[in-house]
C-alpha cells in the first residue's frame, strides 16, 4: 500500500502515554459493544416489540444532553485522566448489575432502561474529557494521524465485539456476554493507571452553568463548527437503523447474522482509516463531510432496499465508509482548530452532536418500523437523511 494511504502508526510510538490510553480504550471499547448488542437482544427477548428496543435510544437521550455538556466543563476544571478513570469504574460497575439482573428469573426492563440511561451519563462525562486529553498527549502535527489511530481502535471493537456477542448471546446468553465486558473494564482500568495526570491549563474555571455557556456560545460562533453539528446530527437521527438489527436478522432468516449488521458499518469504517493517510493533506473539510453525509444516506436507502443480505451488509458496509470520511474530516478541524482552555467543553459539544443523532435515530427508527414496516422505516431515514444534509448546507 502506498505510504501516502497508508494509516500513519507513528503516534503509538513516540508518546506513550498516550498508547496505553489507546490500548485502554481498545479492550474496552471491545467489551463495550458486546453489551451494545445484548442489551437490544435482551429487551428483544423479553418484549418481541420495536418500540421496546427504539426506547433505549430516548433512555439515554437526556441523560446524555445533560451530562455531556456539563462533561465538558469538567474536562476544561479537572484532571482528564481522573475523569476518565473514575467513570471507567463506575461503567464496569453498572455493567456487572447488568450480570446480576440477567440471572434472575424475571430480568427488570425497567433496570436494563436505568442502565442504559446511566451509560449514557457516564459516557457523556468520560468522553469530553477522552476526546480533549489527544492534543495534551500528542504533538500538534501528529493529531490527523492520533486521531485516525483513535478511529481504529473503536472500529475494531465495533467488529469483533459483535461477532463474539453473536457467539455469546446463541451458546451462553446474555449474563456470560455482560461478564466478559467486566473483565475488560478491569483491563481497561490497568492501562489507565499507568498514564500521567493531564491538569487543566485554565485552574480558575468553575464548572457553572455559566462556564457551559460560554463554551455553548464559542461553538455556535464557529460557523464551520456549527455546520459539522448539524450535518451529523441529521445524518444520524434520520438514517441510523441499528435499533432495528435484531429483527431485521429475523426478517432475514439469518439470526447467526446478527453481530454482522451490527459490524458490517465499521467494516467500511476500518478500510477508510487503513488508507487515511491522505486526509492530512485534502484541505477542502466542509466538502467532503458534505458528500460523506449523502453517502450515508444514501447507502442506508438502498440497504433498505434489497432482501438479499449479502448486499445489505455490502451497503451497511458503504455507509461506514461513508461515515468514517466524515469522522476524519470532523476530528481533524476539531483537533487543529479549538484552543484548548475550550477543548472539553466543545468535546461535550461534539459529544452531542454526534450521540444525540444515533440515539434519536434509534427511537424515531423503533416507532416508524412499528407504524409502518422495517423497510419503510430504513428507506424512509436515508432518504430523509439526504434531504436533510442538502438542505443544511
Amino acid at each position: 500500500m502506498s505510504k501516502s494511504f497508508a494509516i500513519d502508526i507513528s503516534p503509538l510510538r513516540k508518546y506513550p502515554d498516550f498508547r496505553r490510553l489507546w490500548t485502554s480504550g481498545l479492550i474496552s471499547y471491545f467489551g463495550s459493544m458486546i453489551t451494545y448488542v445484548a442489551l437490544p437482544f435482551q429487551i428483544k427477548e423479553l418484549t418481541n416489540s420495536y418500540i421496546a428496543v427504539g426506547l433505549m435510544g430516548a433512555a439515554e437521550l437526556i441523560p446524555l444532553i445533560i451530562f455531556g455538556l456539563y462533561g465538558g466543563v469538567l474536562a476544561d476544571k479537572v484532571d482528564r485522566r481522573k475523569m476518565i478513570l473514575y467513570t471507567e469504574i463506575a461503567l464496569g460497575l453498572m455493567t456487572f448489575s447488568l450480570f446480576i439482573n440477567s440471572q434472575m428469573a424475571n430480568p427488570s426492563l425497567i433496570w436494563i432502561y436505568l442502565v442504559a440511561g446511566t451509560f449514557a451519563a457516564l459516557d457523556g462525562l468520560q468522553r469530553p474529557s477522552a476526546d480533549a486529553i489527544l492534543p495534551r498527549l500528542v504533538g500538534h502535527d501528529d493529531l490527523p494521524a492520533a486521531s485516525a489511530l483513535m478511529s481504529l481502535r473503536w472500529q475494531t471493537g465495533v467488529i469483533t465485539g459483535p461477532a463474539l456477542a453473536g457467539i455469546l448471546l446463541a451458546t451462553s446468553g446474555t449474563g456470560t456476554a455482560y461478564l466478559v465486558d467486566v473483565a475488560t473494564f478491569v483491563i481497561s482500568i490497568l492501562f489507565i493507571l499507568k498514564v500521567k495526570s493531564v491538569k487543566p491549563i485554565e485552574k480558575n474555571l468553575a464548572p457553572t452553568i455559566s462556564a457551559m455557556r460560554e463554551g455553548i456560545k464559542y461553538a455556535t460562533s464557529r460557523k464551520d463548527l456549527l455546520g459539522t453539528y448539524l450535518v451529523d446530527i441529521a445524518a444520524m437521527f434520520f438514517a441510523m437503523p441499528n435499533a432495528l438489527f435484531p429483527f431485521w436478522a429475523d426478517e432475514l432468516n439469518a439470526t447467526w447474522a446478527l453481530g454482522l449488521l451490527y459490524a458490517a458499518g465499521t467494516v467500511g469504517s476500518l478500510i477508510v482509516t487503513l488508507t487515511s493517510g491522505w486526509v492530512k493533506s485534502y484541505t477542502k473539510h466542509g466538502r467532503a463531510i458534505f458528500w460523506a453525509a449523502l453517502g450515508w444516506g444514501l447507502a442506508i436507502t438502498l440497504a433498505g432496499l434489497v432482501d438479499n443480505l449479502f448486499l445489505i451488509l455490502l451497503f451497511l458496509i458503504l455507509a461506514g465508509a461513508s461515515d468514517m470520511v466524515s469522522a476524519l474530516f470532523r476530528s481533524t478541524l476539531w483537533n487543529q482548530s479549538i484552543p484548548d482552555e475550550f477543548r472539553g467543553r466543545l468535546a461535550g459539544v461534539e459529544l452531542i452532536s454526534y450521540s444525540v443523532g444515533p440515539l434519536g435515530g434509534q427511537t424515531r427508527a423503533g416507532f416508524t418500523a412499528e407504524r409502518t414496516s422495517l423497510r419503510t422505516s430504513v428507506v424512509s431515514g436515508g432518504l430523509l437523511c439526504i434531504a436533510f444534509v442538502g438542505f443544511f448546507t
